[in-house]
């Protein structure tokens, strides 16, 4: 029984609404997914999380988890769903961004990857086979293969010779996945990775790498890391002709709202990004009518909602003039408004999306809101 359905496909792109089965809810798409990464999606409560934000799925990292609050523990709570009090659909980074993001404190080698805490310099090694175990006991509906994250720039040897070996750890993976079963009960959903930085001839080869493997989900990396927004694009496009059409595409890491934007029109499904809570944290906001900077003085004296269109109640209710007061002051206010701004203004864009998807609307609403939306105000 295939878990996704997909009800509409638009006519002049490659854009599709669809729903996709877990066995902690379903997942209307194209959906973006709030990073919490240690647990938590910072500055939002959970019951932020469902209203207003209307989050339908969060993401959690495994590198983070298991150095803290640890695997034990999590274990011993019955999950990480049970731990932080979340019981929709969550899916659970394999930790390979994090390793790469670790230059200097990291090995790669063909076994996996030793490491150093960030935390406290303490050494840890992760296999495939380990990533997976530890997947296993975090309990995330949706987890991801072990791979290695190329950066940007990296040359055609690197990058042919990482792919390679990000298939042989997929490999892995599945056989460790596939004979090991879910600790809590409950159906987990395994996603490999299309790796190959910016060079066509790899990403085409990894895609179709990847769609003989028949995994429920497919997944897109080593993007949104410095190259181009053309060669993002570029390389999604490649890859969504041919992953197949009856799964969900999930696009890591992405990204701006008009990267998201962009790329549903390029048939991907699921995205996730810390931007809006990173960049919310920071006083810069997204809404409907583009891109503002609270920090700045001329919101001093501006008594007009936040966002009226997009934003949570908050939005409505607070002035831009008493945001820009919250973060002059260093209030904690500030940030977390800001924050519900932002995953809710996120999430009205891939909701929004959807609907004018199913009207058969969605590329001419497409080309009128990315002009809107990426103003600076």
């Amino acid at each position: 029984m295939s878990r996704f359905t997909i009800h509409k496909t638009d006519s002049h792109s490659k854009a599709r609404a669809g729903t996709l089965k877990t066995d902690h809810g379903e997942i209307q798409t194209p959906i973006f997914m709030p990073v919490g990464t240690q647990g938590t999606v910072k500055g939002i409560h959970q019951s932020e999380l469902i209203n207003p934000i209307q989050s339908q799925i969060i993401l959690g990292n495994t590198y983070h988890l298991y150095l803290r609050p640890g695997i034990d523990l999590i274990q011993k709570a019955g999950g990480l769903h049970k731990f932080i009090g979340w019981d929709k659909p969550m899916l659970t980074d394999s930790g390979g961004y994090q390793v790469y993001s670790l230059k200097g404190m990291r090995k790669i080698k063909e076994e996996g990857v030793k490491f150093s805490s960030h935390i406290d310099g303490s050494k840890h090694n992760f296999t495939p086979e380990y990533v997976m175990d530890v997947q296993r006991t975090i309990g995330a509906d949706i987890i991801m293969a072990f791979d290695e994250c190329t950066p940007y720039p990296c040359d055609y040897k690197y990058a042919k010779r990482s792919m390679h070996m990000t298939h042989r750890w997929l490999e892995r993976c599945i056989k460790q996945f596939d004979s090991t079963e879910p600790h809590y009960g409950y159906h987990q959903i395994f996603a490999p990775i299309v790796q190959g930085s910016t060079y066509p001839d790899l990403r085409k080869q990894s895609a179709e790498y990847i769609s003989g493997t028949d995994q429920e989900i497919n997944a897109i990396g080593g993007l949104s890391v410095g190259e181009p927004h053309e060669d993002m694009y570029g390389m999604t496009d490649i890859v969504t002709d041919i992953l197949p059409k009856e799964k969900p595409r999930y696009l890591m890491g992405v990204g701006l709202p008009e990267n998201i934007l962009e790329s549903i029109a390029l048939g991907i499904d699921m995205f996730d990004c810390v931007l809006p809570s990173r960049n919310g944290r920071h006083g810069i906001l997204y809404t409907s009518k583009g891109v503002m900077n609270m920090k700045n003085a001329k919101w001093k004296e501006d008594f007009s909602p936040i966002d009226e269109d997009s934003g949570a109640l908050t939005s409505r209710v607070h002035t831009k003039a008493y945001l820009r007061h919250l973060f002059h002051v260093k209030e904690l206010l500030g940030a977390q408004i800001a924050t519900l701004q932002n995953l809710t203004f996120f999430l009205w864009l891939v909701n929004t999306a959807r609907e004018k998807i199913l009207e058969g609307t969605f590329s001419e609403w497409k080309s009128k809101t990315l002009k809107e939306i990426t103003r600076r105000l």
